[in-house]
């Protein structure tokens, strides 16, 4: 006996609703497990860049200390080399004050500079124009004066004056 005018369908235990809620399902576990996989790797990249500047940041302090020690260097040169410029101007210009109290009638044949003095070597007509016109003035500049003479082969007198600084009275000038 049939007591419907269709023909009875099987019935399945997974429906087309069961389906699309299956495919729902699955597609969101692929996205979650696409986004953690997505953040795994993110965080990896990130702790390499950290890693990466962190060593970067140990050379660039290795590197500025390099260079704070090379500028220390320098500046200490600089010092160096004006202390020196100094010196050498200081001592060209005595040098050419030197030369400046020497008159036309005395000639040097050599001159040398002592730390704390001075040895000339020349000749002059005679001593009267050495002491007026060499001798005093070094007398006003060193402490102490030595002069000898030598007569000279062409009636002129050879002489070597000796002067010298006392260390002793240029530091209580100083004081």
């Amino acid at each position: 006996m049939i007591y419907s005018y269709t023909k009875a369908r099987s019935k399945n235990l997974i429906t087309s609703e069961l389906k699309l809620l299956f495919i729902f399902f699955f597609i969101t576990i692929i996205m979650l497990l696409m986004t953690y996989l997505f953040l795994t790797y993110k965080n990896y990249s990130f702790k390499q860049e950290h890693i990466d500047i962190e060593k970067s940041k140990s050379d660039l302090n290795i590197s500025l200390n390099k260079m704070n020690s090379d500028i220390k260097f320098i500046e200490k040169q600089v010092f160096v080399s004006k202390n020196i410029f100094t010196k050498n101007t200081i001592l060209k210009d005595s040098i050419t004050n030197m030369f400046d109290l020497v008159p036309d009638r005395i000639t040097l044949s050599e001159a040398k500079l002592l730390k704390n003095g001075l040895i000339l070597y020349g000749i002059t007509p005679n001593k009267d124009v050495y002491n007026f016109m060499l001798q005093a003035p070094l007398r006003s500049i060193f402490h102490r004066t030595y002069s000898s003479f030598y007569p000279s082969e062409n009636g002129w007198l050879s002489f070597v004056s000796k002067n010298y600084i006392d260390e002793d009275e240029i530091i209580e000038e100083e004081k």
